[in-house]
């Protein structure tokens, strides 16, 4: 308990799925949070139940704008800005470069590079000056996608090896005054949802199904839930990883040493 005490924290994409799970986890160590989501139902139930802890902002990642208007926010409800996580994502549903129409490419294509690698380059952006007054940190959710293929289909893992990219010119830009690093989550349980112009190539599989193929791909056999991921962050955020920057940790599962089989 209390190793982020008197953290203020920026995290996108923190009202549902492993964004919630890391708010949950980052409160219950002592930090105060500002969190930037298009999800009003989920922002109202996590002011109601944090309160003065956490401000909440209705708003897109595609939107310099927005972040900007987050940091503010954190400065002057805490006094200062410590940790940006970059969470907020989108997803394509594995669908197959063959089989979708170029006009439903393109527009998979737009929405996927710009929640997913735009909004990255934003929240980092709108937080960096605020980071170098307090030797702060920045946290990317990154994926499996990122190292590896068919963890999505041809947009999501473009997108996922774009902010790999990100990372690493960041982490070596902002040294030493800021550090950079990303958790990356396995084939994880939650509400993520396929973008609108890829639905029509994607077979809608159940939950049960889904959780059945998650344990196939991992050597642990497991199916994550976003509580699994959220240790992760909570290390890279405090100053026991004041030695850490330009790293990514999986939490997948095993991913990297599945062989062949």
């Amino acid at each position: 308990m209390g190793q982020l005490l008197g953290k203020s924290v920026y995290l996108t994409g923190g009202a549902t799925g492993i964004g919630r799970a890391v708010a949950d986890a980052f409160v219950a160590e002592g930090a105060r949070l500002t969190v930037l989501d298009r999800s009003v139902e989920q922002l109202r139930e996590l002011a109601d139940r944090y309160g003065d802890s956490v401000q909440c902002i209705e708003g897109d990642v595609t939107w310099y704008e927005n972040h900007v208007r987050a940091v503010r926010t954190a400065v002057d409800a805490y006094g200062k800005l410590d940790v940006l996580v970059a969470n907020a994502g989108v997803f394509d549903g594995f669908a197959k470069f063959a089989d979708v129409t170029p006009e439903a490419l393109t527009d998979a294509f737009d929405i996927l590079m710009n929640v997913n690698v735009k909004g990255y380059f934003y929240a980092a952006k709108a937080s960096v000056e605020e980071l170098r007054k307090t030797g702060g940190n920045m946290i990317f959710t990154v994926s499996g996608a990122g190292f590896y293929p068919d963890g999505g289909g041809v947009w999501y893992t473009a997108s996922k090896h774009a902010q790999i990219g990100l990372l690493r010119q960041l982490a070596f830009e902002l040294a030493p005054d800021v550090r950079v690093n990303a958790v990356s989550p396995g084939g994880t349980l939650t509400a993520l949802k396929v973008i609108p112009p890829l639905q029509p190539f994607v077979k809608t599989v159940d939950n049960e199904t889904k959780a059945q193929n998650v344990k196939r791909r991992n050597p642990m056999r497991m199916v994550m839930e976003p509580e699994d991921h959220v240790a992760a962050y909570v290390l890279l955020a405090s100053d026991k990883s004041k030695a850490i920057t330009g790293e990514v940790i999986s939490s997948d599962g095993g991913l990297s040493v599945r062989g062949l089989g």
